[in-house]
């Protein structure tokens, strides 16, 4: 029963976000402390879009209508339902754009505008994980 509750979908993707929120501080920091590094080139970590598609599914095709999927092997027809794709983090390096002469590409004001983005993001998913945590405690702990 507690593996259910502790296994939830919502807890599963808070805490992949906060993991992807960490990774992008650290890339951010990297980025910041380099602003003045010749030939250095900034880094992005990528996650949102890719948590989006996987929450939507593949359910459509190229053309934009709903593919048919067989999702249990007594089903009558179509192919066999896709496994769910599975977003992790990415860290994607920008070399094709260069602002400065001295060839580094970090712009402190947008990193620090990210950098605070960032941290409020990371402060919104602890906030909710830890809500679903004490509502879990609750319920386990009322004498209802």
């Amino acid at each position: 029963m507690l593996e259910q509750i502790f296994n939830a979908p919502s807890m599963h993707y808070l805490s992949r976000g906060m993991e992807a929120a960490s990774l992008r501080q650290g890339v951010i920091a990297n980025n910041i402390a380099n602003v003045n590094t010749p030939e250095f080139k900034k880094s992005e970590v990528l996650f949102e879009d890719m948590l989006a598609q996987e929450l939507m599914g593949p359910s459509k095709d190229k053309d934009g209508k709903l593919k048919m999927a067989r999702t249990h092997e007594k089903h009558i027809g179509g192919p066999k339902a896709e496994k769910p794709f599975k977003a992790v983090p990415v860290v994607k390096k920008h070399t094709e754009l260069t602002m400065r002469t001295d060839g580094n590409n970090v712009d402190i004001d947008e990193e620090m505008a990210r950098l605070s983005q960032n941290q409020l993001y990371y402060q919104a998913m602890a906030s909710s994980l830890s809500g679903y945590i004490s509502d879990v405690k609750s319920v386990i702990t009322s004498n209802g």
